[in-house]
């Protein structure tokens, strides 16, 4: 399995309870894992570098505070731009894919819209074809995304389906063709209401904020005028988060905390929320702070994740270069 982010921040409850939750319990079945720290795709939309190796860290901290272990062996976490054989994927995979196909791809326009691009640079269009070098190079073959991200999954089943009929010969595949694992994890409004939880919008509770940070943010959050609570995500969908939240915090349905909460009113529901969020948060807020005295732990686990994932690379080029008849005798 192959899964990610990039580093362009710390990670959020919309990240916790929608993919890394997932990914351990994934760990927890035995799956290989390669995490990539998607560090290159940062310069698609970011002018600034300055942050990058402080969210690189923050990130890796995150993964570690939720219980993903790189010490299982089954767990590895990666920054791509450290895998030299992965990215000389890039190259022949480009040659498998038409312009047009990159410049239809609903995915690139909405982070084009998102990071508010006027200049778009040519690796934002290539950025679905590298996260395919991503995916290949260990010969990914199941890939947790959202219903926004199959876009981009699906160019990568083409890209392996494309290379194996142009250059295998023999008819014995180098690339699988990586389905799509989709999360049962509803989508998190932010504390908005309206939009995804984003920290770009401003609209999100960080996994490393405190107990009292989160209560703040959460008096914060929009809900509306009727102290009678209800779960209708269609009629309310602000009070309808706000349930979801606390239902995947405490394991108990929102309908039920509904029915509890009553005509308590949105303070009873917010105060219900932070109680229950809180507490599913303690053991990784704990972790986290115990892991961030050591500056070293994140230096280590790269460390071995990278190496782990230029061992597979490395192995993966040479079959490559072979398939395109490119493997010449020096």
């Amino acid at each position: 399995m192959l899964t990610g982010d990039r580093p362009t921040g710390a990670l959020h409850i919309g990240h916790y309870f929608g993919s890394l939750k997932n990914r351990v319990e994934l760990q927890s079945l035995g799956i290989d894992t390669f995490i990539v720290v998607a560090d290159y795709q940062v310069l698609t939309d970011r002018d600034s570098v300055d942050r990058i190796p402080e969210n690189v860290h923050e990130l890796v901290l995150d993964y570690l505070s939720v219980g993903l272990d790189p010490d299982s062996g089954i767990t590895h976490i990666f920054c791509h731009s450290h895998v030299p054989a992965l990215n000389q994927l890039l190259i022949p995979f480009l040659t498998l894919v038409g312009m047009g196909e990159l410049d239809r791809n609903p995915t690139v326009k909405e982070e084009i819209d998102a990071a508010g691009l006027t200049a778009v640079n040519a690796a934002m269009y290539t950025y679905p074809v590298h996260q395919a070098a991503d995916i290949l190079f260990c010969k990914g073959n199941v890939v947790p995304v959202g219903k926004d991200q199959l876009p981009h999954l699906e160019l990568t089943r083409k890209i392996a389906r494309r290379f194996n009929q142009r250059f295998c010969d023999d008819g014995a595949p180098v690339f699988p063709e990586p389905e799509g694992l989709l999360s049962d994890a509803p989508k998190i409004l932010g504390l908005d209401g309206l939009q995804k939880m984003s920290k770009s919008r401003n609209n999100a509770i960080m996994l490393r904020a405190t107990a009292d940070e989160t209560a703040a943010l959460l008096k914060r959050a929009k809900t509306d005028s009727d102290r009678n609570i209800a779960y209708e995500p269609a009629q309310r969908p602000e009070v309808a988060n706000l349930l979801l939240l606390a239902s995947l915090s405490s394991g108990e349905p929102p309908e039920a905390i509904a029915a509890r909460v009553g005509s308590g009113g949105s303070g009873t529901l917010e105060a219900f929320v932070t109680d229950a969020l809180n507490e599913e948060l303690k053991p990784v807020r704990a972790r986290r702070e115990a892991l961030a005295r050591d500056r070293q732990v994140v230096a280590d686990v790269l460390r071995r994740g990278i190496a782990t994932a230029n061992e597979v690379a490395d192995a993966k080029l040479p079959e490559v270069r072979a398939a395109m008849k490119m493997d010449y005798e020096m």
